[in-house]
């Protein structure tokens, strides 16, 4: 059995979710999200709580009905509290700057970096840290990958961008004279 598929989802007092047929919308303080719910998982609103049900045992089944559970809790935790994503710059004269709704990034290349935020996504930069943050997970952690990509981490050095708390193992370096008689 699932386990997360199995609790029961319980519904805060400022959300609104609505099911019409297959689609779940829920609403709350901080925006609007949809989600297609698979068509073998059944769905009930009960008195504040959202029960997922499934047809059978089958292990397609028991996955798809986990999957379901955590998708509909990261939309209200998405509508109610938002999600962010903190990257930190690292190296000498690398830098971040938000222009309009342009992320300018100077990553060591001969040309700074240009990205457009997209509009369900907000981007702070404060000091050598970038704030991603909006209500859908998966839209944030998408764009903060895509941030990241510009510049990973140096194996050597460490310079680029890293997630927040992110420890790297960097290699060692040539070892000079080492070997020589």
């Amino acid at each position: 059995m699932s386990r997360i598929g199995k609790k029961p989802i319980e519904i805060p007092q400022n959300v609104k979710v609505n099911l019409e047929g297959n689609k779940l919308t829920v609403e709350g303080p901080k925006g609007k999200l949809s989600l297609d719910v698979h068509p073998d998982i059944t769905v009930k609103l009960e008195d504040g709580h959202i029960k997922l049900e499934r047809p059978s045992d089958a292990p397609f089944h028991r996955a798809i009905h986990g999957t379901m559970g955590a998708l509909i809790r990261n939309m209200i935790k998405g509508v109610t509290e938002g999600y962010t994503v903190v990257l930190e710059v690292v190296g000498l004269g690398y830098r971040a700057a938000v222009k309009g709704n342009t992320l300018e990034l100077n990553l060591g290349y001969s040309h700074p970096v240009l990205y457009q935020i997209p509009p369900d996504v907000k981007i702070e930069v404060k000091e050598n840290k970038i704030y991603v943050s909006g209500i859908d997970k998966q839209r944030v952690g998408q764009v903060a990958a895509e941030i990241r990509s510009f510049r990973k981490p140096d194996p050597y050095k460490g310079k680029g961008i890293r997630y927040e708390g992110e420890v790297l193992k960097l290699k060692p370096g040539k070892a000079a004279g080492k070997g020589k008689k």
